[in-house]
C-alpha cells in the first residue's frame, strides 16, 4: 500500500521561495509517475508538475520558469522548489503518485503566498 506524507508548507511572503518534499519509503517498487497538484479554495483541484521515474517532467503553464519538480526514486521521493512565488499560489498542495492502474494522494500541504 502506497502512503505518501508530504511536508515543506507553510506562510511565505510575494517573491519567495518554498520546498515542498513527499515521500513513500515503505513501498518496495518504483511509483511510475509522481508528482504535484493543487487546490485553490472554491476551484478545482489543478495540475502543478509531474515527473517520471526516467526523468521526463511536465508543468502547467502558470508555474513554468518558476517551480522545479525533482525526485529521488530509490526512496520513491519527490519534491517541488517554488521560487519567485505569486499570491496566486496560494492552494493546498497535494503529492501525486501513479503505479498503473491506480492513483494515490497525499494529506495534502498549505501553502500560503501573502504578505
Amino acid at each position: 500500500q502506497v502512503q505518501l506524507v508530504e511536508s515543506g508548507g507553510g506562510l511565505v511572503q510575494p517573491g519567495g521561495s518554498l520546498r515542498l518534499s513527499c515521500a513513500d519509503s515503505r513501498y518496495r517498487f518504483s511509483i511510475n509517475v509522481m508528482g504535484w497538484y493543487r487546490q485553490a479554495p472554491g476551484k478545482q483541484r489543478e495540475l502543478v508538475a509531474t515527473v517520471t521515474t526516467g526523468g521526463s517532467t511536465n508543468y502547467a503553464d502558470s508555474v513554468n520558469g518558476r517551480f522545479t519538480i525533482s525526485r529521488d526514486n530509490a526512496k520513491n521521493t519527490v519534491f517541488l522548489q517554488m521560487n519567485s512565488l505569486k499570491p496566486e499560489d496560494t492552494a493546498v498542495y497535494y503529492c501525486y503518485g501513479y503505479i498503473k492502474p491506480s492513483t494515490y494522494w497525499g494529506q495534502g500541504t498549505q501553502v500560503t503566498v501573502s504578505s
